[in-house]
């Protein structure tokens, strides 16, 4: 898994630029005979750690079997079933305490196991859209290099109507004291859904990868904004929207979601990106943002609101 996978779960952190085979995912088990009069060590459901390039991964035993030695099938938590696969015993540990300590190299690698994040990346099929699967925690993305040296930079190319539409964001926020009404209708969730359905209708090349980048977007998004994708008048309202835990790509739209492109050549910076998977990412990126500019009177507000109070708006007694 280590190089060879790509991460679902929705936080994560970047690392390890090596690279492995990835595992093959057995169709089937084979011929099960009867099993001995004792349990074997893994029952259907157990939570298990599981090896898999050197390293290990929580993993759920979804079905055993015995072919004169015991046979489990897995399901590596937070990755997509085509990974799933029949392993034996040694490959397996109970997650105690003890073994979290056995099978982690560092502090990082234990609490990656405990959590079920699986580190590493995966090449290969669908490798430009694993620094998309590989979620960060919320101090990996506080970190975001913004003194990156601008040649070094990836290139992320906003269209000249969606730069004029940052200018009107940051206007109107910071010197007009308005902000963006929230609920958003369309959100987040919703533009990343219609442009799913618009790519997968085109049946190209791109079309087969989209979806994988569009869950990291997503993943990116909901971690990055409120750490650096608001302006300061906006935290009071961010407070009151997030107030039942509701995550920011249900209450958010286009207009911080385009913000978050403004941020990601310094993020993906920090990934050390090979120069095939980068180029395929960056088709994709800049596809979707000619997406949004030929939507952007159906995705972007025409004009921001007066706040209330409770956004962080001024009362009359603040102005008295």
């Amino acid at each position: 898994m280590r190089n060879s996978r790509k991460s679902d779960t929705k936080d994560d952190s970047f690392s390890d630029t090596t690279t492995s085979a990835a595992p093959a995912a057995d169709a089937g088990g084979g011929t099960a005979s009867s099993p001995p009069p004792n349990p074997g060590p893994y029952l259907v459901g157990d939570i298990v750690l599981a090896k898999h390039s050197g390293r290990f991964y929580q993993a759920k035993v979804e079905k055993v079997e015995f072919c004169n030695v015991w046979r489990f099938f897995i399901h590596y938590r937070g990755w997509k079933k085509s990974w799933d696969e029949w392993v034996e015993t040694d490959r397996l540990m109970k997650p105690t305490e003890e073994n979290l300590q056995k099978v982690s190299h560092d502090k990082k690698q234990s609490a990656d196991v405990k959590a079920g994040h699986l580190s590493g990346k995966r090449i290969k099929n669908n490798a430009s859209m694993t620094w998309l699967q590989k979620k960060r925690d919320h101090a990996t993305v506080k970190g975001g290099k913004d003194n990156v040296p601008v040649e070094k930079l990836v290139n992320i190319s906003i269209p000249p109507m969606l730069k004029a539409q940052l200018m009107d964001d940051f206007e109107s926020i910071n010197q007009m004291g308005k902000l963006v009404k929230l609920p958003r209708i369309p959100n987040v969730n919703d533009i990343l859904e219609f442009y799913r359905d618009y790519r997968g209708k085109k049946d190209d090349v791109m079309a087969a990868s989209v979806g994988e980048v569009l869950s990291g977007l997503l993943v990116y998004f909901n971690k990055a904004l409120p750490v650096m994708l608001l302006y300061n008048k906006e935290r009071q309202q961010y407070e009151e929207a997030t107030v039942d835990n509701a995550s920011p790509s249900a209450v958010y739209g286009a207009e911080h979601l385009l913000r978050l492109f403004v941020k990601l050549p310094a993020l993906l910076y920090e990934l050390n990106i090979e120069e095939k998977t980068l180029r395929e990412l960056q088709q994709i990126l800049q596809d979707f943002l000619k997406y949004l500019q030929k939507n952007q009177s159906a995705f972007f507000l025409s004009a921001y609101h007066a706040p209330n109070a409770s956004e962080g708006g001024t009362t009359d007694k603040d102005r008295d």
